[in-house]
């Protein structure tokens, strides 16, 4: 089922709205604010979630709204939208331009849209339920990696990982070609490129991870659960994305393993 063409137009017009409002704090000495789950936040998360939400709720007021800064709203709708307004507070609060802004929009829990925007260096992956992925207008596709020795890894930090959690980041880093670490959902973007191979996390939200969904199906890549589920609204935040459904197999039963 095509995402309608309006929904689209406003998709782009959101991340067209963030960036004046990212562009205005970047490297600029923003007061840092702790939250409960102790990550930070600046006044740039909050005016840039603001500056969408209005958006949405004139142009597309029966939808609904999760966002990670201001909340929920209207989330029995069909279409909600999921906005994390700065995915990657600690690199844009250090001046790394390698935060993103996510835009999903989910379909009855299902994420049938999304963008991922890179302000600073004029970055914009977006895909779309049956269209292939595009990077600043131009089609584009991951790459061919049939299994894992043969793949350069992402994860944002080891120490994200606990308990059980932690054997199954560690086999994968032991079993892959190349760890690298840092990135956020910027590192899912260079899977669509085919720049890379295999991203693994875990403790994500919704809005970590709904807009990824449909940039990595729509260059020809798989995202999943750790259990190999499709993503939701509802999934659990442990996450497996690869450019090579070949390779995210094996990751998949790597996973399993270290942690059955």
């Amino acid at each position: 089922m095509a995402v309608d063409r309006n929904f689209i137009d406003i998709a782009h017009q959101l991340a067209d709205a963030a960036r004046p409002v990212v562009r205005h704090y970047y490297r600029t000495k923003v007061a840092i604010d702790v939250k409960a789950d102790a990550s930070p936040v600046t006044i740039a998360d909050r005016e840039v979630e603001r500056t969408m939400r209005e958006i949405l709720t004139r142009e597309l007021p029966d939808h609904g709204i999760l966002g990670e800064e201001h909340g929920r709203h209207n989330m029995d709708a069909q279409y909600v939208w999921v906005l994390d307004p700065i995915d990657g507070t600690k690199s844009f609060i250090t001046g790394k331009p390698s935060f993103t802004t996510l835009i999903a929009l989910c379909r009855n829990g299902v994420p049938v849209l999304g963008l991922i925007d890179q302000a600073i260096t004029d970055e914009r992956w977006f895909g779309a339920e049956g269209q292939s992925t595009t990077f600043n207008g131009t089609t584009i596709s991951s790459r061919a990696c049939p299994s894992l020795d043969q793949a350069i890894f992402f994860t944002t930090a080891p120490e994200l990982f606990r308990g059980v959690e932690q054997k199954a980041y560690e086999a994968v880093r032991d079993g892959c070609r190349q760890p690298m670490y840092g990135m956020d959902a910027y590192a899912y973007g260079l899977v669509a490129l085919g720049l890379a191979d295999i991203v693994v996390e875990a403790g994500l939200q919704a809005y970590d991870f709904c807009a990824l969904a449909p940039v990595l199906a729509g260059a020809g890549g798989a995202i999943t659960d750790w259990q190999g589920k499709d993503l939701s609204m509802h999934s659990s935040g442990q996450v497996i994305a690869s450019g090579d459904s070949r390779c995210h197999r094996q990751v998949v039963d790597m996973i399993a393993a270290a942690i059955a």
